[in-house]
């Protein structure tokens, strides 16, 4: 499978609503999201724009030991963002948009497109046969000090 530069991030269902804006503290979330955004020197970390920026959690996942692992966090434009977490865009009527950005970014076709689409739909559904799965957020820990109760 061809790697893009920007992707999809499906998160396997047992992790849904699990994100760092919920759980830590107010203060602590302003120094991870800012910390990103300085890192990106207030462009897009994939691709470039200055615009208004977002904080996005970039995870990994384990399947053998059922472990999804904060990775970082980076700074997306709302086009970029709105790419990583396609089925929301296209649960607001913005699925177009984030397939225009796609293409675009990625200098591909649409068929291209739906490819990617297929496959990382494959992934999330695999990953959903999973069960069990914890959370290790150490990053937090080693960058920032913060522990996660």
């Amino acid at each position: 499978m061809k790697k893009y530069k920007l992707d999809f991030e499906f998160v396997p269902e047992e992790c849904w609503f699990y994100n760092l804006r919920k759980i830590l503290k107010p203060a602590d979330w302003d120094r991870v999201r800012k910390d990103a955004y300085a890192r990106a020197h207030g462009r897009c970390s994939v691709c470039g724009a200055r615009a208004r920026l977002e904080a996005h959690e970039v995870w990994s996942y384990d399947d053998e030991q059922a472990l999804q692992k904060l990775q970082d966090v980076v700074a997306l434009c709302h086009a970029c963002h709105e790419v990583k977490h396609i089925s929301r865009a296209q649960l607001i009527g913005r699925g177009a948009d984030a397939m225009e950005q796609f293409m675009r970014v990625n200098d591909c076709s649409q068929m291209e497109f739906h490819e990617a689409l297929a496959e990382a739909n494959r992934e999330y559904l695999r990953r959903n046969r999973v069960e069990g799965w914890t959370t290790d957020m150490t990053w937090l820990l080693d960058k920032f000090q913060i522990e996660i109760k």
